[in-house]
Formats: C-alpha cells, structure tokens, sequence
C-alpha cells in the first residue's frame, strides 16, 4: 500500500508528529528544506519527512524554519537539538480526531491529475483551512 502525500503547515501538525520531525531534524529546519514550482508557478519550499503511513512536505520558508527551531526551547541556542529532548514525557492534548481530513495523490502513472489540498491552521480557529495549493 504506498504512502498518503500531504503538504501541511508546521503549527497543522498532531503534537506527537512534530517530536518526530525534531528528532529526523536535530540540527534543525532549514538546510533540510526542498524548493518545487507548484502549479501557479510560484517556487514553493517545504521540510520533507516520512512517517509511517504518510510522506509529508511541511511548507515552510527558510526564515520560518530558522525562526521556528529559535523559538523552540527543546533546541538549544547554537540550533541544536537538546540531548535530553527524548527522554522529556509528552502528554499530547492531540487525539488524533479530524486528520482525516488530508487529501491524498494517487500513485497512478501520471501525476497530472494530482491535486493535494493543503490545509492552514489559523490562532484563530479550531478547524483546518483549505489552500488551493498543488504539490
């Protein structure tokens, strides 16, 4: 069974997904981050990772990244990711409820029909919002 493709924003992401994207990405974000043209033509960047059943690109831009990894304090002040980040007990208010709700892309052999709708969390609001961009 291949993999969901999903584009999301960082802040989108469940609690115990971002610990694992800290943990590919001690050294932090924005070296890691792959550049692609979507549909309108607008060079779009994004964090690539990989989880069980699912191969996200996180959008985001390289200001955001460095920001996101400064603002963070389980990454110390040179970057990097604290030694005792994975002994620390998280106890998620995530549960899991409404992710659902990612779109996939097909596997089949043209990528044209492809279509991902991206979702934005707003500070505001509890539910996703749709984006209208491709991946």
């Amino acid at each position: 069974m291949a993999k969901k493709r999903v584009v999301k924003d960082y802040d989108a992401l469940p609690e115990e997904t971002i610990r694992q994207v800290k943990m590919k990405y001690p050294n932090g974000y924005a070296d890691n981050l792959v550049f692609y043209t979507d549909k309108e033509g607008k060079k779009v960047s994004a964090l690539p990772f990989e989880a069980d059943d699912t191969y996200y690109l996180i959008r985001m831009t390289v200001l955001e990244a460095k920001r996101l990894v400064k603002d963070d304090e389980d990454y110390d002040e040179d970057g990097v990711l604290r030694e005792d980040f994975a002994d620390v007990e998280v106890d998620s208010e995530f549960d899991g409820q409404g992710e659902d709700d990612d779109d996939d892309i097909s596997d089949g052999a043209s990528d044209e029909d492809d279509h991902i709708i991206v979702t934005r969390r707003r500070d505001d609001e509890e539910e996703d919002i749709a984006d209208d961009t491709d991946y």
